[in-house]
């Protein structure tokens, strides 16, 4: 069974390059545009990954990966986070370095990224060769 990825991003162009780049790779990519009900829907969908953008109109992407780590049926979910904001992420690696247990399995890219750094991180996170 091929591993599944949820995209939160409120930008459209951003959420089809990625759903497109992440099914040519064989994974099962589900999308949402608001970051409101987003924890519900992950929760839900019980995706391998989440990839979050921290920018997002509707919600903070940060209180979006606090709620999720929160949930217990959600806290082992592995997440890959990403801002142009150098600020943002700096507050995530801190999240993290402060808390690593209940944050262990959170990356951080920065914006704008390779997608092939991008693909490299997803393979990281879910284990290479372990997605089909």
């Amino acid at each position: 069974m091929s591993k599944r990825i949820v995209v939160v991003d409120d930008e459209t162009d951003q959420l089809r390059l990625m759903r497109i780049l992440l099914e040519d790779q064989g994974y099962q990519v589900s999308v949402r545009k608001e970051g409101s009900g987003a924890v519900q829907y992950i929760c839900g969908q019980q995706p391998d990954l989440v990839i979050l953008d921290l920018k997002l109109q509707d919600a903070q992407g940060l209180d979006v990966l606090r709620q999720l780590k929160a949930q217990r049926d959600a806290a082992d979910i592995a997440v890959i986070v990403y801002s142009a904001a150098v600020i943002d992420l700096e507050s995530v690696e801190r999240l993290v370095a402060q808390d690593a247990m209940r944050y262990a399995g959170v990356s951080v890219l920065k914006k704008p990224f390779d997608l092939d750094a991008l693909l490299d991180q997803v393979r990281a996170m879910l284990g290479a060769g372990e997605h089909a």
